[in-house]
């Protein structure tokens, strides 16, 4: 089969499609699929740029996210059948295979039935950023209908179903994007402010909007010197949630002041350190958000479709960071 092969770490060039070997079914319960599409996500970047999870885990095929046809399963597996098209989040990670290829084998506990309302691309892009938003909105900040949230980067993968799942669940919702275009594109998605950050002080602007008080929640998905700004964006007592690592140099005192709950969210960790209990919560909000999506309440926004063959070109893509929702590849 043809897959995008990552070597050595460095820039999209070290990516490069090859020819390897087909993976097969090596237990009861695993399922071949046929990938019909892949998501592609900023940390496929950073793992292609810094290295794979794993120190030995070279050569790697990136992507997490997939969607696609079940063509064989294994003796024990009940829920799908050939032919079954399906969603998931897995692997990708280093070790084991990840979903920049034709064919994929997983086990059935990871996979979801695909949304039938969208094609395989929607359905690919969405597995990733879907559990991470639900985990940080609801896992992490506890958002419930009383609340004003902040959502930073609200046209990005993370920040456009932050959005919906928050609204859906009756909160007010703030964001943070980069352009009118933009701006737009998350008012049509029903938030309730968008704000220009390169016209505005984001803070500053919170902070008139909530006559005061700050966000009681806030999602940061870019990090750096926006998380540090963002404790004081955050109402006191509030929870600011970030899916970044804050680093060494951030100043706790203001948060300390404003007992502030801060939460961290990497969906990846159920997969990396081997939590079948959280990796099965994590498969309950896909089947949640299939609903969601197929009764129209929910939409994933695909910013681009390219052919496997271009994986550097999405990863350059995502580096500019000028893409709108998301980007899929498709064998």
């Amino acid at each position: 089969m043809k897959a995008v092969v990552m070597r050595e770490t460095g820039g999209p060039e070290v990516l490069s499609l090859e020819e390897v070997a087909k993976p097969e079914i090596t237990s009861a319960s695993q399922l071949k699929i046929r990938i019909a599409a892949a998501g592609v996500n900023p940390v496929d970047t950073k793992l292609r740029a810094r290295g794979v999870f794993l120190s030995d885990g070279l050569p790697a095929i990136l992507g997490c996210d997939a969607a696609g046809v079940v063509v064989e399963a294994g003796s024990e597996v009940t829920k799908f059948r050939s032919g079954d098209e399906v969603w998931y989040c897995n692997g990708g990670l280093g070790g084991l295979q990840g979903n920049y290829a034709e064919y994929a084998v997983v086990e059935e506990s990871v996979c979801c039935k695909k949304p039938v309302s969208v094609d395989f691309a929607h359905a690919a892009a969405a597995p990733l950023v879907l559990i991470t938003a639900w985990e940080a909105l609801f896992g992490r900040a506890r958002l419930t209908d009383d609340k004003t949230l902040l959502v930073h980067a609200g046209a990005g993968g993370v920040g456009h179903v932050a959005i919906q799942l928050a609204k859906q669940a009756g909160a007010r919702v703030l964001t943070t994007v980069s352009t009118p275009e933009k701006q737009a594109f998350v008012t049509s998605l029903g938030a309730d402010t968008a704000i220009n950050y390169r016209e505005r002080d984001f803070v500053d602007e919170v902070m008139r909007v909530t006559d005061g008080t700050g966000a009681d929640v806030v999602l940061d998905t870019v990090g750096g010197d926006i998380f540090k700004a963002s404790i004081n964006a955050t109402a006191h007592y509030g929870d600011l949630v970030t899916l970044l690592d804050p680093g060494p140099q951030v100043e706790w005192k203001e948060a300390r002041n404003r007992n502030l709950r801060i939460g961290f969210t990497l969906m990846l960790t159920p997969m990396l350190r081997h939590l079948p209990q959280a990796r099965a919560n994590q498969v309950a909000i896909l089947r949640d958000c299939a609903e969601m999506i197929d009764s129209g309440s929910l939409r994933i926004h695909v910013g681009d479709s390219l052919a496997l063959e271009q994986a550097n070109k999405a990863h350059e893509l995502i580096e500019q960071g000028r893409m709108q929702g998301k980007l899929v590849l498709v064998p």
